[in-house]
C-alpha cells in the first residue's frame, strides 16, 4: 500500500468521508450530516453497521422503528435547517428499502436533501437467488432499488469500491444544489460493501461546503423591473424558497421600499410576521379571502421562490387571464412557468438586484390600502373562527388555543387530512420559519416522524423551544411509533390528535362532489358492522408518552400548559366534529377529476358547477 493511500472497505470509505464534510454557514461550521436514522438487517449490519460503529460520537445514529418514519424524520430535520443539513437512512435489503420510497417521493416533492445507503443483492451473483431478492427473468440486473429512480435526484449503484470516489461527492454536490436539492440514492449490494480498496487519503481530507448562490443576469432583472415598474397591482408571492435562500430580510425590505403586498404559499407560511402591515395572509385553495381578493385583481405578480403548486394557483384560476408573472427562483423549470419573465438565480440576490432596478417606484396607495382593508377582514374572520364554543369542537378551535399559549420560538408540524389547510389560514406567525406544513407532498403519517426528526433539529439550535405536532387520528393510526422513539432517546414533542372519526377532509370532498359519504369515516364504511374508536391515550402512554383526553378548548389549554411544563413527550386527545368543524372561507376553485357521466342526479349538479368554474383557468399562458 502507497504511503498516500489507505486502505478500507466501501461502507468505511463512505462513512468516514461523510464524517469529514462540512458546512459554513453565517459564520459558522459544521458538519453537514447531522448523523443518520437506521435499521439493521443483514444488508446493511455486517460491514456498513462496523464502519458507523466507529463514527458513532460524531454521526449519531438514530435507531428507527419503520423505515418510512426513518425518512419522514429525516425530511423534518433538513426543512427544519432549511436544507443546510442532511440525516442519511440506511436499511437492509428488500423490504426495508421497500419502507424508503414513500419517503423519498417526500423528500423529492418537497426538495429536501436526504441520503439513503441501502443494501442491494450481491454484484457477483453467485449466491442468487437471495432472500428478499426479486428476480427478473430478462434482467437481472433490475431490483426494486431500480424504483428509487423514480424518487430521487440522484441515483447510483456502487459496483467497485473505487466508484465512491466520483459518486459521494456527486450526491453530496446534488444535495446541496440550490436548484437541484433532492434526494440521493446509494444502492450497496452487500458484497461490495466489504471489497477493500487503497482510496487517496486526500479523499478524506475536511472539506468545507457553502450554498452556492446564483447572481441573477442583468438582462432577466432590468426586464422584470421594467414590467413591475409598470404595475398598478402589484403583488409579492412569498414561497418557501425564500426561507432556504435566507432571503427573509430581503423580502421584507423590498416589499417595504415599494410598499408592495405580500401573500404566502403553505410552503412560504412564516416569511413575515402575521402582524406585518404588507403580510395579506395565505393564498389559494386553502388561502384567506384576503390573499385571494387580491391575487385575483393583481397585474404583475412576483413569485419568489415557489413552484406555483395547484394549492398556490387554485389550479390556475386565482389569477386574471391577462396578468403576467415574474419568477424569481434558483431552479430554471419552476422560473418559466406560465410564461413568466424569469429571473434565475438565488431570491436573496435577486431581490436585491431587482430593487435596484427598480428605483423608486412605489405601488399605488389605493391598492395597498385595499389589500389591508382585505387584511384586517380576514384577521377578524379568524378570530371568531378559533373562537371556543363558536361551534362543536373544531381544529380551528385547537390551532387557537394553541397558537395563543405557545412561544414564538415553537414549532408546528402539519401535512396531510384537514389540518394542513386548518394551520394554513388560521395560524398566526408568530416568528420567522417556525411553521412545517407538508404540503408538497402531503403525506400522511409525516406528522409524528416528522416531529421527531423536527425536534432532533430543533434541540441542536434551540433546545428550549418546543415541537408541535398537529396529527388526525387517520395519519395516528397510520404511523405513530416514533412517539415511542421520542421518549426513548428524549426528544419531547407535544402531540395533538384530533380525532374526527376517520378520513374526515375526504369526506367532506366526497359531499361537496354530490357523492353519498362513502369508506371515510368509520360510521360510513361498508364493511364495518359496528364502528368504535382508539383509545389513543392509553395507546400513547403504552409507547411512554404522558397521554390525556380532553373534552373542549379550555380543557385543552390546561392539558397543553402542563405539557408545556413536562420535559416528557405528550398526548392530547381531543375530538373534533367530521362535519361543522371546517374553516370555511379562504377557498379558490380547486380541480379536481368528476364523473362526466353518472345516474346520480346530485353527483351530475356538482360536476357542472365546477364545469363552469374552469372558465377562470388559465391555460398555461
Amino acid at each position: 500500500m502507497r504511503e498516500d493511500t489507505i486502505r478500507l472497505t466501501t461502507a468505511q470509505a463512505i462513512i468516514r468521508y461523510l464524517n469529514a464534510q462540512f458546512i459554513e454557514t453565517d459564520g459558522t461550521r459544521q458538519r453537514v450530516c447531522g448523523g443518520g436514522f437506521g435499521i439493521f438487517g443483514h444488508g446493511n449490519v455486517t460491514c456498513l453497521g462496523e464502519a458507523l460503529h466507529d463514527h458513532r460520537e460524531t454521526l449519531p445514529l438514530y435507531r428507527g422503528q419503520n423505515e418510512q418514519s426513518m425518512g419522514f424524520a429525516a425530511a423534518a430535520y433538513a426543512k427544519y435547517h432549511l436544507r443546510r443539513r442532511f440525516m442519511f437512512c440506511t436499511a437492509s435489503a428488500g423490504p426495508g428499502t421497500a419502507n424508503l420510497l414513500t419517503a423519498s417521493a417526500l423528500a423529492h416533492a418537497n426538495r429536501l436533501p436526504m441520503l439513503m445507503l441501502c443494501g442491494d443483492t450481491f454484484l457477483t451473483r453467485l449466491p442468487d437467488p437471495v432472500l428478499q431478492q426479486l428476480e427478473h427473468y430478462g434482467n437481472p440486473a433490475l431490483g426494486l432499488n431500480d424504483a428509487f429512480h423514480a424518487v430521487t435526484r440522484y441515483w447510483d449503484r456502487i459496483t467497485h469500491p473505487a466508484q465512491v470516489i466520483q459518486s459521494l461527492p456527486a450526491a453530496l454536490a446534488t444535495m446541496l444544489d440550490p436548484a437541484d436539492c433532492g434526494p440521493a440514492f446509494l444502492a450497496l449490494p452487500q458484497d461490495v460493501q466489504g471489497w477493500a480498496y487503497d482510496y487517496p487519503r486526500a479523499f478524506f481530507e475536511e472539506k468545507t461546503h457553502r450554498i452556492r448562490r446564483i447572481t441573477p443576469d442583468a438582462d432577466e432583472v432590468a426586464e422584470a423591473a421594467a414590467l413591475l415598474r409598470s404595475a398598478e397591482r402589484p403583488v409579492i408571492i412569498a414561497g418557501g424558497g425564500v426561507q432556504y435562500s435566507g432571503a427573509v430580510a430581503e423580502l421584507t425590505g423590498f416589499a417595504e421600499a415599494h410598499g408592495i403586498p405580500v401573500i404566502e404559499t403553505i410552503a412560504g407560511r412564516a416569511n413575515l410576521l402575521a402582524d406585518h402591515p404588507l403580510n395579506i395572509g395565505p393564498v389559494g385553495v386553502t388561502g384567506s379571502d384576503s390573499a385571494n381578493a387580491i391575487a385575483e385583481q393583481a397585474d404583475v405578480i412576483l413569485a419568489v421562490g415557489t413552484r406555483l403548486q395547484d394549492f398556490t394557483t387554485g389550479s390556475w384560476t386565482a389569477f386574471a387571464q391577462e396578468a403576467r408573472f415574474i419568477a424569481l427562483n434558483a431552479a430554471r423549470h419552476d422560473a418559466g412557468k406560465h410564461r413568466a419573465l424569469p429571473i434565475v438565480g438565488d431570491a436573496k440576490l435577486g431581490l436585491v438586484a431587482l430593487e435596484a432596478a427598480l428605483g423608486d417606484y412605489r405601488c399605488p396607495e389605493a391598492w395597498r390600502n385595499y389589500a389591508q382593508t382585505e387584511r384586517k377582514g380576514w384577521d377578524a374572520y379568524v378570530a371568531d373562527n378559533v373562537r371556543p364554543g363558536n361551534r362543536p369542537n373544531s381544529y380551528a378551535q385547537a390551532i387557537g388555543v394553541v397558537n395563543a399559549l405557545c412561544e414564538p420560538r415553537d414549532r408546528v408540524v402539519a401535512a396531510a387530512g384537514g389540518l394542513p389547510a386548518e394551520v394554513t389560514a388560521n395560524w398566526r406567525t408568530l416568528d420567522i420559519g417556525t411553521v412545517d406544513v407538508e404540503f408538497g407532498f402531503s403525506c400522511m403519517g409525516y406528522e409524528i416522524a416528522g416531529g421527531w426528526g423536527a425536534r432532533i433539529a430543533q434541540t441542536e439550535v434551540e433546545p428550549e423551544a418546543d415541537t408541535i405536532v398537529f396529527c388526525g387520528d387517520g395519519s395516528y393510526l397510520l404511523m405513530n411509533s416514533d412517539i415511542y422513539s421520542s421518549v426513548l432517546t428524549r426528544k419531547k414533542m407535544i402531540v395533538l390528535v384530533l380525532d374526527n372519526g376517520g378520513f374526515a377532509v375526504i369526506n367532506k370532498l366526497q359531499n361537496n362532489t354530490g357523492n353519498e359519504s362513502f369508506n371515510n369515516l368509520l360510521a360510513d364504511a361498508p364493511t364495518i358492522p359496528e364502528a368504535f374508536g382508539v383509545d389513543f391515550v392509553a395507546h400513547a402512554a403504552a409507547m411512554g408518552a404522558e397521554a390525556t383526553q380532553v373534552a373542549n378548548a379550555d380543557e385543552l389549554a390546561e392539558a397543553f400548559k402542563a405539557a408545556k411544563a413536562s420535559d416528557k413527550t405528550t398526548v392530547i386527545v381531543m375530538s373534533v366534529d367530521a362535519y361543522d368543524g371546517w374553516t370555511t372561507q379562504g377557498h379558490t376553485w380547486w380541480e379536481v377529476g368528476t364523473p362526466h357521466v353518472t345516474d346520480n342526479p346530485k353527483v351530475r349538479e356538482k360536476h357542472l358547477e365546477i364545469e363552469a368554474e374552469r372558465a377562470k383557468q388559465r391555460r398555461g399562458i
